[in-house]
C-alpha cells in the first residue's frame, strides 16, 4: 500500500504539484501529481527542501501540503542513511538544526545548499524529474 504524498508547490503555476512520500523501502519516493513516482535520491530530497523554504512555487493544494515537520524528517533521513560522505553528513546534521531550531527560511537553504552540487538549480533539476516520472509512466 502506497502511503499519502506531502506536496511541497507546484513548479509551474496551474502544473502537477511535486512532494514526495514513503516507500516501501524505508526510503521516499519523488512524487508528482497524477500518482507518477520515482525512487527520490538525496538530491531530490534536498532540492525538495530548498523550495520549501525558498517559498518559491505556487501553492499545492492545502490538504497535502508538507508541513516543517515533514520536511524536517526528511532531510533527517538523507543525514541518517548509511554510507554517505561524512562531509556531506555534517552539512546535512546542520541543516537539521537549522530546521529543528526555527531558524530563519534563508539559513535553512544556506545550510540545505551547502549539501548540493554546487551549481545545481533546484527547481531544474526536479522540473527534470518530474519529466522522467512522466516519461516512466506513459
Amino acid at each position: 500500500m502506497q502511503q499519502s504524498a506531502c506536496a511541497i508547490g507546484r513548479l509551474v503555476a496551474d502544473g502537477p504539484w511535486i512532494g514526495f512520500a514513503p516507500s516501501i523501502d524505508d526510503g521516499y519516493d519523488l512524487v508528482v501529481e497524477g500518482g507518477r513516482r520515482l525512487s527520490a535520491t538525496p538530491v531530490d530530497v534536498l532540492a525538495l527542501a530548498v523550495l520549501y523554504f525558498e517559498d518559491s512555487v505556487a501553492e499545492p493544494p492545502e490538504e497535502l501540503a508538507a508541513t516543517h515537520g515533514d520536511i524536517g524528517a526528511l532531510v533527517r533521513h538523507i543525514a541518517d542513511a548509511p554510507g554517505s560522505p561524512s562531509d556531506l553528513r555534517e552539512h546535512l546534521a546542520e541543516a537539521v538544526d537549522a530546521i529543528d531550531d526555527g531558524l530563519a527560511a534563508d539559513a535553512v537553504i544556506t545550510r540545505l545548499q551547502a549539501a548540493l552540487p554546487r551549481g545545481l538549480d533546484p527547481r531544474s533539476h526536479l522540473a527534470s524529474r518530474a519529466e522522467q516520472a512522466g516519461r516512466r509512466a506513459g
